[in-house]
């Protein structure tokens, strides 16, 4: 009979265990968080460039193309009157800036918080509850 009491863990042993173990799950939990984060800071990345180049595009086309496109448009007085092939050209280029402004926001919407980590902190802290 004394013999069975040596190899059973003492309290001592078990707090010990079980101290060690809550670490490692608190730990691998971060872990879980900060690859979730990770993924969303990705997603999130690419929305901020599509508006950058959404910016960019606006801009420069403005400037350079609008001109040229407006006096094709026009050809040498035989065309449109100018005042409304640059109306035409500027509203080309505002439905193109739509168009890279709503994918950049379809992108931002994608990021999210650690679902999954906060789940399975929700699911330990239950476990905690019960044991």
């Amino acid at each position: 009979m004394a013999e069975n009491l040596q190899d059973e863990p003492t309290i001592g042993k078990l707090v010990v265990d079980a101290q060690r173990d809550i670490s490692k799950l608190i730990s691998a939990e971060i872990q879980l968080a900060k690859a979730e984060l990770a993924v969303s800071v990705k997603a999130g990345g690419f929305g901020v460039v599509f508006f950058a180049v959404a910016a960019f595009m606006g801009l420069m086309a403005l400037i350079i193309f609008s001109v040229t496109a407006a006096y094709l448009i026009n050809w040498d007085g035989n065309g449109l009157s100018l005042k409304w092939s640059f109306l035409i050209v500027t509203g080309f280029y505002l439905l193109v800036a739509g168009i890279l402004a709503f994918l950049g926001i379809r992108s931002v919407k994608k990021v999210s918080g650690p679902k999954r980590a906060i789940a399975q902190a929700k699911q330990n802290k239950k476990a905690f509850k019960k044991a």
